[in-house]
């Protein structure tokens, strides 16, 4: 599966698809508060079990950063 995450073309081998919380698992994303766009369509956190990652998708994954 070719997919563009974070602006850059990735390539996730073996796969045709996958939810988008198990491409978070995949790329080891653990921090505590991500932010996650998939076709500029945002995604919940309690969505991204459900919400499929295929190829040719734009993904976007960021994590927040909280201080004063």
């Amino acid at each position: 599966m070719k997919i563009i995450l974070n602006n850059r073309q990735e390539i996730i081998p073996d796969k045709e698809k996958m939810t988008l919380q198990e491409l978070i698992l995949y790329k080891n994303y653990s921090f505590h508060m991500l932010v996650t766009k998939v076709n500029d369509r945002l995604i919940r956190k309690e969505e991204r079990d459900k919400t499929m990652v295929k190829d040719g998708d734009n993904v976007l994954v960021l994590h927040l950063i909280s201080g004063g």
